[in-house]
């Protein structure tokens, strides 16, 4: 179920639904997506579907991973990254392979624990966890290169978008519970250009800790 040639078919699903960064695609060739998951799961890993993770979260589908992660590349090359949403870590441990620099907030303390040690035994060091309010971001750490959040923003956070260096991207589901859409806004200078892309499900993006 963890076979190389299990995660071959994954990577081939992914380029039928249209992700080309060959980047990309290698990345999450190379990591065992099964890790992230409870064991009881570990078999559905590397199917096209989103797994809960506890405490009412869930770990995306490979094909939402794969879009969001190639949306805040383009054909650039990325340092400092801040993630909103730790949630399992394994969209962490795709973007490390890809930037220098990532820096991922997670509000719910067990989830944020039990990712920072799954990290630290992969061998992941250029992720640097913190368990806090994701809407506000991580402004001592910025400015960033790229954002990408992992939940549904009722309107995309101010604070995030102050965030963003010259240049820089921001990836956000936003909408309620009826229907979100995947957000790409890109900063030049003091302007915001966003782009509408698709309709996306994840679950909303609260404010503050919990422990």
């Amino acid at each position: 179920m963890t076979s190389a040639r299990t995660r071959e078919r994954m990577i081939a699903r992914l380029l039928e639904q249209g992700i080309c960064d060959q980047e990309v695609l290698d990345v999450m060739l190379r990591i065992p997506r099964h890790l992230f998951v409870d064991e009881a799961l570990a078999h559905r890993a590397y199917e096209d579907t989103a797994l809960p993770i506890g405490y009412q979260q869930t770990l995306s589908q490979p094909y939402v991973v794969a879009r969001m992660t190639e949306l805040i590349l383009g054909a650039r090359r990325i340092e400092r990254v801040l993630e909103v949403g730790t949630g399992s870590g394994y969209q962490s441990a795709v973007l490390a392979a890809l930037a220098e620099h990532v820096y991922t907030l997670e509000r719910i303390r067990p989830l944020h624990e039990r990712t920072r040690k799954r990290l630290q035994q992969l061998k992941v060091y250029n992720v640097f966890p913190r368990y806090s309010d994701g809407t506000v971001g991580w402004p001592e750490k910025g400015p960033y290169d790229a954002i990408l959040v992992t939940a549904a923003a009722e309107q995309v956070p101010h604070e995030l978008l102050a965030q963003l260096a010259e240049g820089g991207v921001l990836v956000i589901p936003v909408g309620g519970q009826e229907a979100q859409s995947l957000r790409r806004i890109r900063r030049q200078q003091d302007q915001y250009h966003e782009e509408v892309l698709e309709p996306v499900r994840f679950v909303p993006l609260l404010k503050g800790r919990l422990r």
